[in-house]
């Protein structure tokens, strides 16, 4: 017997959308198909990441890194210019800082083997 799997990110915007109008986690679960706990936890993640995406912090994404490196995520694309700034400076910050503890490190080593 098949498994009923469903991406419930698939249908973000419509849960947003009816969740904005007023309705229960629990009646947006039965109109789409999904349990209660399912939309609790969906909830749960798209406000932990829309907090993030408002601090300007870079979302992480699991597993092997995308070949599109220049790119924006989709979630950042549909925000408005600033934010997409605002993501776009956290990363090179983040790349900065990575790059100056590299620099760091290898000055400690070379220190350590008395060179120069």
């Amino acid at each position: 017997m098949p498994r009923k799997y469903t991406h419930i990110n698939d249908f973000e915007k419509e849960i947003i959308e009816m969740l904005n109008e007023g309705q229960s986690l629990r009646t947006v679960g039965n109109a789409l198909g999904f349990t209660h706990k399912e939309m609790r936890d969906f909830k749960t993640r798209y406000n932990k990441k829309q907090r993030q995406i408002e601090a300007g912090k870079v979302l992480h994404k699991k597993g092997r890194p995308c070949k599109r490196e220049g790119e924006l995520p989709p979630s950042i694309q549909r925000l408005d210019k600033l934010a997409q700034m605002r993501y776009t400076l956290a990363s090179k910050e983040r790349y900065i800082k990575r790059l100056e503890m590299e620099i760091e490190l290898m000055r400690d080593f070379l220190s350590l083997t008395e060179r120069k």
